[in-house]
């Protein structure tokens, strides 16, 4: 572990050591913190301050001004300009209240421990190597204060392990301010946090061993105290006092700097449980997450809650050893040792196994928590039963705010629930295989959810919920009562409310604190940090991360100003994500992404991982690299629709050297005939254009050949009926015939909205194509077997009493009455007499 001094750690971000300038310049310290750092950090944090003596702190601060005095006296200037501010600074010191310039500088170094402790843990996510602190104060009241808000554990006033004395414990949840990871929230794997946390694994097994150093000068401590009160009257009772005096005061030293040890490793392990419920939510947007770091952590919790059975014992036994009337400084002891190991207890209280994030209500669903310290406490011999009622966001921040004072019961808990869950209690269980103490609730069911009135534009998919588990049990005649809240859902009674209800839950997962009021985030953060949240969403859904240039894409949609240069800094809001519809479009941004998340994972997804699909690309762009493409007519690439949510559309350079752009396909399309047997049916595709600039292009079929489907010949039937296929068609610019050979129809003008640079973008349909009854003939009247004039007669008579604007009988119409005019040999298609066509809400044709 190393030795950094506090104030190096800090002036190590620039961020942190700006914020605590500021600090010590409101008193005017900020050069005397900078020049005696190392003094005065040793010095402060070593001393023992019993809470709420006021009496005790003043002379604590007095002897402290008066040390810091001749500290600075003592200090040897390295030049003129040095040496006049040290003088500058005594007569500063001289000025200032002692008691006034203490705490203030003992406060500081509260704010430094909690900068460098975030910093820590945020550094850790992002895989990279940093000393962890291995300071604390020693103030009892701070401990108290810093219980580790991500659970809000509370236990009860009495004592945790039969020691009576003990003061309540504020376990709320902190509110201090904590470094945003949404930057870092992919940035390397979990190796290095793993690393660090074998070190504090085996800190705390040597630290366990160095103290039964102390126990056994405990054990002779003890022995000369029973042997001085039962010979009271020896003639060295005197000598013996004095020395069990002074044996006394060092085993109080050496217990005090055991629990200083102590103190650093507990806040080094619960930080490691913060990383890992950080990187829990990171795991809701689809970071990688390993499950089983959870077990190291806990290994660390039980060796923990051992070391400080340990010294509670000791330092009961010491207090035993009574020579003077008071003795504050065991008090003080004591009492600190007491609140770290209730401290420790309520943070190993957590969720396992979140429920879904978007829950919807009489849907069955589950979730899981744990106890880090179950089998260490022998809680597992009467297993207690844990409760769920949900909260709403308000009914968690007052919770947090006034629950470590209030009686968790069932009872008191009753008025706090917003809904109710079916299946809401669960007994934990202790598996001796692998010593994990857990509850799970494997058959939860939300029937009702109330909610709170609307403000503004909120909607139900913006109000955030969560799970909240509490359990009481007994240890040693007391009560521990503890309690944790789930990482934050959206409930939905209806499926099209699931878009907008992950874009909440999304936004929360990657940008929110470690340690905040529930469930505040920011409504603002950079293009950095978002399109990391966007890959890690949309890479863990589709398995195929995003590429710069699809990430560049997606950056000008969002911002919609076009801005040259670094853009990683350049901020996103809220609003632009998943509020505001895109520019001509009524739709938001998240909605256009979301679609196509779904569509890419649902139909897509084989094509999208093999690097088939193009995806992010706008028109300018792909209309640019298809003509500049050296393989020519026939090239093509696939993009994913700007105008259509969830649509998929082909770009292609036609017969003319121009670019075609056919109407995008949707999910309801692919339910009819998939991506790349579509792309078969269409011959002029020939070449597919490279999704990256160090792939070569590829033929068609070897592009997409292992994703088309095998077709056959239908075999004829015996009821009758004709077997049919469905093959897809497209009109070509200009053309009054049709591709694949389907029958032709008339040009139709396209919509205003399908030109794009003077290109077309024809609607592309299918067609039931029946190989027996629909075939391409040649007429001719001299080897016909029948007289074509009354065929003829007929087929037009059949016209003529079918709707006048039928394109398709209306092309027949014109071929049998060119056949009877010219006598010549005519190519024409006979469709089966339920032949019509069908507009399609997509923009294309449908034929049966």
């Amino acid at each position: 572990m190393s030795s950094m001094s506090l104030w190096k750690r800090i002036s190590s971000h620039a961020d942190c050591e700006q914020r605590m300038a500021a600090y010590y310049n409101k008193k005017g310290l900020y050069d005397l913190r900078l020049c005696l750092a190392p003094w005065i950090e040793d010095r402060i944090m070593s001393e023992q301050i019993t809470p709420n003596s006021t009496n005790q702190l003043e002379r604590v601060a007095i002897k402290f001004i008066e040390d810091l005095q001749q500290k600075l006296l003592s200090t040897r200037a390295s030049d003129q300009v040095l040496k006049y501010r040290l003088v500058e600074l005594c007569a500063l010191i001289q000025r200032t209240p002692a008691l006034e310039l203490y705490t203030h500088l003992r406060s500081g170094l509260q704010k430094e421990l909690q900068l460098a402790a975030e910093k820590s843990v945020a550094v850790a996510a992002a895989g990279q190597s940093m000393p962890l602190n291995t300071y604390n104060m020693n103030n009892a009241v701070s401990a108290a204060a810093a219980v580790v808000g991500m659970n809000g554990g509370y236990v009860d006033t009495s004592d945790l392990l039969g020691v009576a004395g003990s003061s309540p414990v504020a376990a709320g949840m902190s509110t201090g301010i904590m470094h945003n990871m949404g930057e870092n929230a992919t940035a390397g794997p979990m190796a290095t946090p793993k690393v660090e946390l074998y070190e504090v694994h085996h800190q705390i097994m040597h630290s366990l061993n160095e103290f039964s150093r102390c126990t056994d000068s405990l054990k002779v401590l003890v022995q000369s105290y029973r042997y001085m009160i039962n010979a009271p009257n020896s003639p060295d009772a005197e000598t013996l006092f004095k020395r069990l005096i002074e044996e006394k005061s060092s085993l109080v030293a050496r217990l005090q700097r055991s629990f200083l040890y102590y103190d650093s490793l507990q806040d080094m392990v619960i930080a490691e449980l913060k990383n890992w419920r950080r990187q829990q939510a990171l795991a809701g947007n689809g970071a990688h997450f390993s499950e089983n770091m959870l077990d190291d952590i806990q290994r660390c919790f039980e060796l923990l809650e051992s070391f400080v059975i340990h010294l509670l014992s000791a330092v009961k036994e010491t207090i035993f050893v009574r020579l003077m009337n008071d003795d504050p400084d065991l008090n003080c002891l004591l009492e600190r040792v007491q609140v770290a190991q209730k401290n420790l207890v309520c943070s190993a209280f957590i969720v396992d196994k979140q429920p879904p994030q978007v829950m919807k209500t009489n849907t069955r669903f589950a979730a899981s928590v744990r106890w880090l310290l179950g089998s260490q406490l022998g809680i597992q011999m009467n297993p207690p039963t844990v409760e769920c009622i949900i909260m709403s966001e308000l009914q968690a921040q007052r919770f947090v705010t006034r629950g470590t004072h209030m009686d968790v019961t069932h009872s008191s808990l009753a008025g706090q629930s917003s809904g109710e869950i079916q299946n809401c209690s669960s007994t934990m269980e202790y598996q001796e295989s692998n010593h994990v103490f857990s509850a799970s609730f494997r058959n939860m069911q939300l029937k009702k959810i109330k909610r709170a009135e609307k403000k503004g534009t909120e909607s139900v998919m913006d109000e955030k919920f969560a799970l909240f588990f509490y359990a009481t049990t007994t240890v040693n005649d007391y009560q521990i009562r503890v309690w944790t809240l789930s990482l934050p859902v959206v409930v939905i009674v209806h499926g099209n409310q699931e878009p907008q209800s992950w874009a909440t839950i999304t936004w929360d997962n990657a940008f929110a604190d470690i340690v905040r009021d529930p469930f505040v985030v920011t409504d603002r953060v950079t293009w950095r940090q978002l399109s990391v949240a966007l890959n890690t969403k949309f890479g863990s859904c589709t398995q195929r991360a995003l590429t710069s240039e699809n990430l560049e894409f997606l950056f000008e949609k969002l911002h919609r100003d076009n801005i040259v240069g670094e853009r990683n800094n350049e901020h996103i809001s809220w609003n632009q994500f998943c509020k505001e519809p895109l520019p001509d479009r009524t739709f938001t941004f998240w909605e256009w992404f979301f679609a196509i998340m779904k569509l890419t994972k649902d139909h897509l997804l084989s094509m999208w991982k093999a690097g088939r699909i193009t995806g992010f690309i706008n028109k300018a762009k792909a209309h640019d690299d298809l003509l500049r493409a050296v393989t020519g007519i026939g090239t093509f690439l696939l993009r994913f629709s700007d105008s259509e949510l969830g649509g998929v559309t082909i770009a292609y350079v036609n017969e003319c050297g121009s670019v075609t752009m056919l109407s995008p396909w949707t999910a309801r399309d692919f339910q009819i005939l998939n991506l790349a047997d579509r792309i078969r049916d269409l011959e002029m595709l020939r070449c597919l254009h490279p999704t990256d600039i160090n792939v070569q292009p590829l033929d068609r079929d070897l592009a997409f050949g292992d994703f088309y489907t095998q077709r056959t010949e239908p075999t004829p039937r015996v009821d009758g009926y004709v077997p049919s296929t469905i093959r897809v068609q497209v009109r070509t610019t200009g053309d009054t015939g049709s591709i694949s050979g389907t029958p032709h129809h008339p040009m139709q003008s396209p919509p205003q909205d399908s030109m794009s640079m003077g290109n077309y973008s024809p609607p592309s349909g299918i067609m039931f194509y029946n190989p027996s009854s629909v075939a391409t003939t040649s007429y001719n009247r001299d080897d016909s077997d029948s007289d074509d004039s009354s065929v003829a007669r007929e087929l037009e008579n059949y016209v003529n009493n079918t709707a006048p604007d039928d394109p398709i009988l209306g092309q027949i119409s014109r071929t049998i009455l060119n056949v009877c005019a010219n006598g010549h040999e005519a190519q024409w298609m006979m469709p089966t007499k339920s032949a019509y066509a069908v507009p399609s809400p997509y923009n294309q044709t449908v034929q049966y």
